[in-house]
């Protein structure tokens, strides 16, 4: 496991999170198409937000997401772009064809 830091572009948001990460998901829906994420997905306790939970809501970098996975686990889920020093010519870029998620259009 390795442990990696980033955060928003101002520097307002900031976070550390522990994982593997040797790909990333690129999803082609209009919100993450357009927003550039490359996401990865992590247990909730492998994830801290370290500055800025104030800034989280006018933050426009969106350098991470919390949510719940199947069967209820607590996930986090962080923008591979917003990571320090990341080399992404080291990361698979998996697509996902989020644009055709039924459950989206309700």
């Amino acid at each position: 496991m390795t442990r990696v830091t980033g955060g928003c572009q101002s520097g307002a948001v900031r976070l550390e999170a522990e994982g593997d990460f040797p790909s990333g998901m690129e999803c082609n829906c209009s919100h993450c198409d357009r927003k550039g994420f490359v996401l990865a997905l992590l247990g909730r306790q492998d994830f801290k937000l370290t500055k800025g939970e104030g800034a989280c809501t006018t933050c426009g970098t969106q350098a991470f997401g919390l949510g719940a996975g199947p069967g209820g686990k607590e996930m986090a889920a962080i923008n591979l772009r917003c990571v320090d020093g990341l080399d992404r010519s080291q990361i698979t870029f998996i697509p996902i064809n989020g644009k055709d998620f039924s459950a989206w259009r309700n």
